[in-house]
């Protein structure tokens, strides 16, 4: 046996027949299988037999092995990676594949700082409108209704219509501005002061009279006009004549009494006591509203304070001011006061959305028009008037 059949290069493949070994089907030489004769058996598994590969930039003859006579070229195993991960830049690749570039990874949005918390006290609520003029207004209005009150009766009569008379003025004009609705003024205006008048001096048929009369004199006076919107403008002025004057004319009811004074003065306390008791509860403890559609500024801790407010009032001033008057019937009163107080401002402020305004004037500085004072007084004296009368007599 030729030594240098063992050691010599392969002229074959492996696994293939060697032109200069003594062998059919012997093995290749190499370091591997040397090793492997040198020990005996192998206790592990052989390595797989893969074919001969050129070296990088080589040619490969036609029997396969490496070009130039240099040694065979074993393919490597692939990088361990894990599952589904590319390999790292660098490692190794199967021959003729192109190297992989990691794709680059999304740059972290940068971090937006969180608003630094103010340090300053928490805004204070607003109260809506001028305070100090609403003051000051309200302070004027008291002394010249307080004045006439209870000086001459009669001058107190005249309040009345001359209020009466501008507040048709305001609805009218609104009604005509922003509904192009025609409700005839001049009968509208001669027929409410002759209204509180007539309740003055002839109780409630004088009244009703009144009011008959007026409603007469709106549809009679409108023929004079195109007849379009007829009926749109005959109705407003029919409205018109009972929500103001007509309803007004109940204090003139209350000042015909003996004790009158002291009646229209409870009565305009009880409200005056009730609207302020619901601003000032809902500015302060205001959470829920009451009727967010029609007033989103009234809420339910609103009414509970003028509920709570013109009981109170109204158990001091029966006992107080009124004839015969009981802390107890004052109780009840202040209560109906409040409810009838509330609905309507919330009357008025449906009107008011209505019309697509906020206030039905300007007349009044920070309170808004004479209609936007009149609103919460207007549906009260005819309850206030009626309890009275149950409870002590029209005196």
């Amino acid at each position: 046996m030729n030594d240098s059949s063992w050691g010599a290069p392969p002229q074959a493949g492996y696994g293939g027949r060697s032109d200069r070994g003594p062998f059919q089907g012997a093995g290749p030489a190499g370091p591997a299988y040397d090793a492997r004769d040198a020990h005996g058996p192998s206790q592990t598994r052989p390595m797989p037999i893969v074919p001969d590969v050129p070296a990088h930039g080589g040619e490969q003859d036609g029997r396969g092995s490496a070009a130039a006579g240099g040694p065979p070229f074993h393919r490597p195993a692939p990088p361990q990676t894990p599952y589904g991960t590319p390999p790292p830049p660098g490692a190794h690749q199967y021959p003729g594949a192109q190297p992989q570039k990691p794709e680059p990874m999304p740059e972290p949005a940068a971090a937006q700082p969180a608003p630094a918390p103010s340090s300053g006290p928490p805004p204070k609520k607003s109260a809506g409108r001028d305070l100090g003029a609403a003051i000051g207004v309200g302070v004027g209005l008291g002394v010249v209704i307080v004045a006439s009150l209870f000086f001459v009766k009669a001058a107190f009569v005249g309040v009345i219509a001359v209020a009466v008379v501008v507040g048709l003025w305001e609805l009218t004009s609104r009604l005509q501005e922003r509904k192009d609705i025609r409700a005839p003024l001049v009968p509208l205006a001669l027929g409410g002061a002759a209204m509180v008048v007539a309740g003055y001096l002839r109780g409630t048929q004088g009244a009703w009279v009144a009011m008959a009369l007026t409603a007469l004199a709106v549809l009679v006076w409108r023929m004079t006009q195109p007849p379009e919107n007829y009926l749109k403008d005959v109705t407003a002025g029919v409205f018109a004549a009972f929500y103001v004057p007509f309803l007004a004319t109940f204090v003139a009811l209350m000042l015909a009494a003996d004790d009158g004074p002291w009646r229209v003065l409870t009565f305009l306390i009880l409200t005056v006591v009730s609207d302020t008791g619901a601003y000032a509860v809902g500015w302060r403890f205001g959470r829920h509203k009451l009727a967010p559609r029609i007033s989103p500024g009234k809420t339910r801790e609103g009414l509970v304070g003028a509920v709570g407010f013109a009981m109170v009032a109204g158990a001091l001033c029966m006992h107080f001011l009124v004839d015969d008057g009981k802390w107890w019937q004052g109780l009840l009163l202040g209560l109906a006061v409040a409810a009838t107080a509330t609905l309507g401002d919330l009357g008025e402020s449906m009107i008011k959305r209505d019309l697509g305004i906020k206030d039905m004037g300007t007349l009044l500085p920070g309170h808004g028009g004479i209609m936007d004072r009149l609103d919460s007084l207007l549906p009260t004296a005819p309850v206030v008037w009626l309890l009275l009368v149950a409870f002590v007599g029209s005196g």
